[in-house]
């Protein structure tokens, strides 16, 4: 009787721990991102290096101030129970930095 209940914890700790690790996944993304376009890469090399990074994850850029800032989206598991979970990570770097 206590064999399910425990099976079913475990695989709710385990589902949990991988949406917690995509989540590190797109933040560190988010700021790579940031820092190509801040470099004037453009897009599109933002978005290859992305792709190559978190597969699914959308890129929404935009420019404040002296900062380019990205906003990356992307489902929280790629199947499962937890891939109705929509994650999202921002990031901003200075214009024309090394």
């Amino acid at each position: 009787m206590l064999m399910p209940a425990a099976l079913l914890l475990l695989g709710l700790g385990l589902s949990a721990a991988q949406v917690s690790s995509r989540q590190l996944q797109l933040q560190d993304a988010a700021a790579d991102a940031a820092r190509i376009i801040a470099r004037g890469e453009g897009g599109p090399a933002a978005e290859g290096h992305l792709a190559a990074l978190v597969p699914g994850a959308v890129l929404r850029g935009q420019r404040i101030g002296d900062l380019s800032c990205v906003v990356l989206s992307a489902p929280g598991a790629p199947s499962g129970l937890f891939a109705a979970v929509q994650l999202e990570a921002r990031s901003c770097a200075l214009d024309g930095g090394f």
